[in-house]
């Protein structure tokens, strides 16, 4: 079985080619248009989507050795995501797919997330939870196999993505504001500033970094710009410790409430090595798994090898694909 995957959720223009469970070509075209607004403009970024689709998708055909003909279905992202990048490959794909005569597949972006995990890694068994944290998203799940999964806890107002996005913005540093962050930490005293961390005491598997960002914003203009400038790497890794620190702590309080032992970390802020190295230290003994750094953020290849396991499972129910800007995952 050889599926195309497509992805235009955000800014990340992105095709794969899955052939019986395994990548064997995978293209992403990065946006980097938006770095100077700040943040990721709609309307520009589903022109570069128009612009690249083509390209991307000519690009891992290419790669795979293969012919266009040879694709027995498309599956591409239908949400959630920003309305007028979802719609461009949305309908590149189903125009490929009509002319083609093969079935076009609707992937669910969180789902695939999740699924990103264990690419290259199937024997990763039933059940395990996934902290799954992004510029849009803040979510734990519980997964007890393909399409059976329960929420077991997510953010109130930003998401933990965002709230890097943000900080960087204060901080006066460049966007994407993770990657930022994280570099201006490096060598900084994580403990230097006293950020709020949202529910740390409390039972409930809830975030909130609103009040993080506040927070932030507060220190900044009360301690004054020069300031700023000779402590940025211990401010910075304050709040980055602020993030992660709450992240993993909520993970290992789902951890203790459900005892499942295995658990996987995804989405774009995955990518964090603070996280990474810092989940070593409070989830010993657990098994823990993140993606490739490759598949932190966004991709097709978990486009792709998700719709494989869809048509595995005999699902095929999302063929008549409907863009879904806000789509939930049913838990």
């Amino acid at each position: 079985m050889i599926i195309l995957g497509i992805e235009t959720s955000c800014d990340d223009t992105a095709a794969a080619v899955c052939h019986n469970g395994e990548i064997i070509s995978s293209f992403v075209s990065s946006q980097d248009i938006h770095t100077a607004f700040g943040g990721v403009v709609p309307e520009i970024a589903s022109r570069e989507h128009e612009k690249y689709l083509s390209i991307a998708v000519s690009e891992v055909v290419r790669q795979a050795d293969i012919q266009i003909r040879d694709l027995d279905a498309v599956a591409v992202t239908r949400g959630p995501g920003l309305m007028g990048a979802l719609l461009t490959g949305v309908s590149f794909a189903q125009g490929l797919a009509s002319g083609l005569e093969i079935l076009c597949i609707g992937v669910d972006h969180i789902e695939a997330h999740i699924f990103a995990n264990i690419i290259s890694r199937q024997e990763f068994i039933y059940p395990f939870l996934c902290l799954l944290i992004s510029g849009g998203h803040t979510q734990i799940w519980r997964v007890d196999g393909l399409r059976c999964y329960q929420l077991l806890g997510e953010t109130r107002d930003d998401a933990a993505g965002e709230a890097f996005d943000k900080g960087a913005r204060i901080l006066g540093l460049s966007y994407p504001g993770g990657p930022a962050i994280e570099k201006a930490s490096k060598g900084g005293d994580e403990f230097a500033v006293d950020f709020p961390q949202a529910f740390l005491k409390s039972n409930d598997i809830e975030f909130s970094f609103s009040g993080l960002k506040t927070a932030l914003l507060n220190y900044v203009h009360h301690q004054g710009k020069e300031y700023v400038r000779k402590h940025l790497k211990d401010i910075a890794a304050s709040y980055q410790w602020a993030i992660v620190h709450i992240l993993l702590s909520k993970l290992l309080q789902s951890v203790e409430l459900t005892g499942i032992r295995s658990v996987a970390i995804g989405g774009g802020v995955a990518a964090n090595m603070r996280l990474r190295s810092l989940s070593k230290e409070m989830l010993t003994g657990y098994n823990v798994l993140f993606p490739k750094k490759n598949l932190c953020t966004d991709n097709a290849e978990m486009v792709a090898f998700l719709a494989e396991k869809y048509l595995e499972a005999g699902f095929d129910d999302d063929t008549d694909i409907k863009v879904v800007p806000n789509l939930r995952l049913s838990s």
